[in-house]
């Protein structure tokens, strides 16, 4: 099972649903454009990718007003399967074919894993509305799309622990895309793809495999740079006072140091060979 016969799955379930998949991203187009594909790896080789997913206390927790989950990107602390499903999604053909699908041209996989990489959620754990860092991890590229795939078995719509998008803006009623097992969820990132995961409420760990992929030029003619910023859920006025006022800070902290003040250790730092 390596990252080429698991891309080998991808490409086949895509080539198969191409023409439903296109068809859903472009209805969505006036939003936040997004698809999903259902039942996307044999069974032999997600199963596998489940069993073999650390627990939380061997990821790093981010915990916050913005947020609470636990992530990952350092591949090699974890089993080698996990390294391989994650740069399947970075296969020159499964790159093509999400570009020939959402009609997105100069795609490009990000190798350092920038946000990516695997996350998990558990009981109480939630993000918040929130609009992705527009850029890659240099500043150069424009961060386009986001891939989500799905691993925990029989995760139920009641658990929580799904993606939600505001298409319409916080004040509109979101959309809910479930985190079913063995889904791919693929979303367009840009400066109004405001986004979230409801609380979980189900004493398990819903588990994720994720990919940015970047582009030269932006998705939307009016985006500007702009770092990750959370709102709050409608009702919760002073934690989206105290989250906007966040965002605004770190917004202009930005625009002195164009890579921030530190380093964001959310990247793969590969040994040398």
């Amino acid at each position: 099972m390596n990252r080429t016969t698991i891309a080998d799955s991808i490409v086949l379930r895509l080539t198969e649903q191409k023409l439903s998949l296109q068809e859903m991203f472009a209805a969505t187009k006036n939003g936040i454009s997004y698809f999903y594909i259902d039942n996307l790896l044999p069974e032999e080789i997600v199963s596998n990718i489940t069993s073999v997913f650390p627990k939380k206390e061997a990821m790093v927790q981010k915990k916050s007003l913005r947020e609470y989950k636990y992530v990952a990107a350092q591949m090699d602390s974890y089993n080698p399967l996990l390294e391989e499903v994650v740069y399947a999604f970075q296969d020159p053909r499964v790159v093509t074919l999400v570009s020939d699908i959402t009609s997105i041209t100069g795609l490009e996989a990000d190798e350092h894993l920038y946000a990516g990489g695997i996350s998990l959620m558990a009981e109480h754990n939630f993000l918040n509305p929130h609009i992705d860092n527009s850029h890659d991890k240099n500043r150069d590229k424009w961060r386009v799309l986001n891939l989500l795939y799905y691993v925990t078995p029989n995760w139920q719509d009641n658990y929580g622990g799904h993606l939600e998008i505001w298409p319409n803006g916080l004040e509109q009623q979101q959309e809910t895309i479930h985190s079913t097992y063995n889904r791919l969820v693929v979303m367009a990132t840009h400066q109004r793809s405001w986004h979230s995961v409801s609380p979980v409420v189900y004493p398990g760990s819903r588990c994720c495999v994720s990919n940015y992929y970047f582009s030269d030029s932006p998705l939307k003619k009016d985006d500007a740079f702009h770092v990750t910023s959370f709102r709050a859920r409608p009702g919760q006025k002073l934690k989206d006072f105290i989250l906007t006022s966040d965002a605004r800070l770190r917004m202009a902290i930005r625009k002195v140091f164009k890579k921030g003040i530190k380093e964001n250790p959310h990247v793969y730092k590969k040994k040398p060979d």
